[in-house]
């Protein structure tokens, strides 16, 4: 388990790593005009940006989960098997849910 020093670093950063993703998201509100002469252009277009979006939504929701497992006090525990994540994988990782041998 982490130091109580490490773990505040790591709120610290999976907060930061929130709102940055949060902000990532509010500015997606790219609009497509679909009347443009080349259609296939606008549907790689949209499709890249939804691509974009469900990647940013699920960064967001693994760090929201990481700092709820913070606030439970179940933080740092493998998902699959329940060992304790190696320390050094969880600073380079704040929101891992795995162990490296479950990852």
């Amino acid at each position: 388990m982490p130091s109580q020093e490490a773990l505040a670093r790591i709120r610290t950063e999976l907060e930061r790593e929130r709102d940055e993703l949060r902000g990532q998201l509010g500015e997606q509100g790219i609009t497509f005009d679909e009347n443009f002469a080349d259609s296939g252009q606008v549907a790689a277009e949209q499709g890249e940006h939804r691509a974009l979006i469900d990647r940013l939504t699920g960064a967001l929701r693994d760090v929201e989960r990481a700092l709820g497992k913070l606030d439970e006090g179940t933080y740092g525990t493998c998902e699959v098997c329940g060992d304790e994540i190696a320390e050094p994988r969880l600073e380079a990782m704040p929101s891992a849910r795995y162990c490296i041998q479950h990852a």
